[in-house]
């Protein structure tokens, strides 16, 4: 991957106890493509229905060569699908072109930010005359380890380069290869998109001394059209510019991990942690890394940008705080005349250095004293600045927050954060607020190193945190999942996957209850898990026509697929239609068929069924001895 700082969580691999746990950072992991049925403890809620997907380096070692970064490693994806109850586990290694060429020639032959590779010494002058050029101007890898992404109806891989490779999300199959320069002059991009209410996504890349300037680009990838719904074509081909704003540097862009995005606006921090274009051309022929080529420079300040859009332009305002190095945006939004963002901020970019395999090793119990405690931030930035204010006034009006935007000369406005705690990494938030006022965050603890064991819910308005942990145990990353039709915000359910290194114990994924963060249920599951980076989790109603099921009992709300039968849920007052794509002729029945049903109150919420060699609509107040009992109308 370029560079993805996720180090937060850094989980061990294996079995074994601390003595062991500085050999399996460079350990390879196996794949277990087939799925297999996780054994149960508790009760998993029957709304819980989807899939989980998580993603990161899972190959360290080639032949007799090695990866110098752990981020470096090629991708091992992993997939827990609930079901009625239970857990299916497969993880398959992405099968990029970078994995392809390296297991092909038994070494590592492309290069990785942490990793320069140099061809075998016995190859002739023109194989290293090639190789030095690709090196100059960079051809970046495909290795996706970072994370996933989804475009339209497709999803993909993704490290921050300006290469995806879509996948299947059921049997984790690698499939295209997608070049972002394709279809817009971006040469890297972030791994960390927003998406909207509609399926529209959100993203950002930089677009490096493109017809002589360097510029960070905001794009939105449309949700899937009419037109295009039955072509077999990248979403990304109807992606639109939103807007592009010009790099402090031609040849030093900022580093960025992800972005804020609020209902009207979105947050672009650019922080002096920069890429030299420069160094990096030269790197090969000096023998570093592309790592070294980035370059914290303290006693510059971080500018902070903020963009309306609707109309594409930065406001006016030019918001500046100090240095320091962000890699995650928890969440952004909007609040009398003020945006709010919250990150999570280091004061320096040591991070990076403390995840070189070498060093790993030599630290086999993760603690380091250059390890620099991230917090918690709030900035807060008044949207207008009224020229009649005096410099050295502080212009934020809220009440419920400490941070401040004094003015200074020329207008500009100094931001200081509050912190709302410490030692706190891999924030996650129920997304279905996204950009509006949240209150809970979910996240790994990293007070005293980044390797986290313990994983916690904090309240943003009383500050205070609950937690989860056991002994052995090294928790990831945790993703919320929201009931469907909760209210509350923390209604829903916490994911993580969780080594285990306890002896003879297995790993498993944790289901947490979101309001109390106590245990609800584990799956333990029938392979070792590795450390990895972030998840995505893909509701089962997400899953198109092609995604494959087995024809056993399921529900769905709203809006389903079982096989080639699709169910469409309309508001009250409208028609819900089934329909068999395969055989249109079919698709309008008489109501004696049962093909059509009003839906006549709000209280109606449909729900499919299939029961043996049937399909019963029913509504919500029906319970499943009455199904069983048969006082449905089934459909033939």
């Amino acid at each position: 991957m370029l560079f993805c700082c996720e180090m937060a969580h850094i989980e061990l691999g294996g079995k074994g106890g601390t003595a062991n746990m500085a050999t399996d950072f460079s350990k390879n992991a196996e794949e277990r493509p087939e799925p297999c049925t996780a054994d149960v403890k508790g009760n998993i809620p029957s709304w819980l229905q989807g899939t989980l997907l998580r993603n990161g380096p899972g190959i360290f070692t080639v032949g007799d060569t090695s990866y110098d970064h752990w981020f470096d490693g090629m991708a091992l994806m992993h997939s827990f699908n609930f079901k009625d109850g239970e857990v299916t586990h497969r993880s398959r290694f992405l099968r990029s072109d970078t994995y392809k060429a390296n297991m092909a020639a038994n070494r590592i032959v492309v290069s990785e930010m942490g990793t320069m590779a140099y061809p075998d010494p016995s190859k002739n002058f023109i194989v290293k005359a090639i190789t030095f050029l690709n090196h100059t101007v960079p051809d970046f890898t495909d290795n996706g380890a970072s994370n996933f992404i989804k475009y339209g109806n497709d999803y993909y891989a993704t490290s921050e380069t300006n290469y995806i490779r879509k996948i299947d999300p059921v049997t984790l199959e690698t499939q295209d290869k997608v070049d972002y320069m394709k279809f817009l002059p971006v040469n890297m991009a972030s791994s960390h998109p927003h998406y909207d209410k509609e399926g529209n996504a959100y993203n950002i890349g930089t677009s490096i001394a493109e017809k002589g300037k360097t510029k960070y680009m905001l794009f939105k990838v449309p949700a899937v059209s009419e037109k295009d719904k039955d072509k077999n074509v990248p979403a990304l081909k109807n992606v639109e510019v939103v807007c592009t704003v010009p790099c402090r540097s031609l040849l030093t862009p900022s580093y960025y991990h992800s972005f804020g995005m609020t209902e009207n606006y979105f947050i672009l921090i650019e922080q002096p942690f920069k890429l030299d274009i420069l160094k990096m051309a030269t790197a090969y022929m000096r023998g570093v890394n592309w790592a070294s080529c980035l370059k914290f420079c303290p006693e510059e300040k971080t500018l902070i940008h903020l963009i309306d859009r609707k109309t594409g332009k930065e406001i006016e305002t030019k918001y500046y705080t100090g240095a320091m190095v962000v890699y995650h945006h928890v969440n952004a939004y909007e609040d009398d005349g003020h945006v709010l963002f919250d990150v999570i901020a280091y004061n320096n970019s040591s991070l990076y250095d403390m995840f070189y395999l070498s060093k790993l090793k030599k630290n086999p119990g993760f603690h380091d004293d250059s390890y620099s405690k991230p917090n918690y931030r709030r900035f807060v930035l008044p949207i207008h600045s009224d020229p009649g204010i005096a410099v050295g006034e502080d212009l934020v009006k809220l009440k419920y927050t400490t941070a401040s935007a004094v003015k200074e000369k020329e207008g500009k406005l100094m931001c200081q954060a509050e912190v709302l705690c410490e030692g706190f990494e891999l924030p996650r938030i129920n997304y279905g607020i996204n950009g509006k006022r949240h209150q809970f965050v979910y996240g790994n603890c990293v007070e005293e190193s980044a390797l986290s064991k313990q994983i916690a819910k904090l309240d943003t308005e009383t500050k205070k945190m609950v937690y989860w942990s056991e002994d052995n145990c090294w928790p990831s990353e945790p993703v919320f999942i929201p009931r469907p039709n909760g209210e509350a915000e923390d209604d829903g359910v916490v994911l993580t996957s969780v080594i285990n290194t306890n002896p003879g114990q297995s790993c498993f994924i944790l289901i947490l209850d979101a309001r109390t963060f106590k245990e609800i249920a584990r799956a333990y599951v029938k392979a070792e898990l590795n450390k990895d980076v972030h998840g995505f989790f893909i509701p089962q109603g997400m899953f198109d026509k092609r995604t494959r099921m087995n024809p056993t009992l399921h529900i769905w709300e709203e809006s389903w697929t079982w096989k080639h039968w699709n169910l469409t849920y309309v508001p009250p007052g409208k028609m819900a239609v089934i329909s068999e794509p395969d055989n249109p002729a079919d698709s309008r029945r008489t109501v004696g068929g049962s093909w059509f049903l009003n839906v006549h109150s709000l209280l109606t919420v449909l729900r499919l069924c299939v029961f043996k060699n049937f399909m019963a609509l029913f509504h919500v107040d029906y319970s499943w001895d009455k199904v069983l009992q048969g006082q449905l109308m089934f459909i033939k």
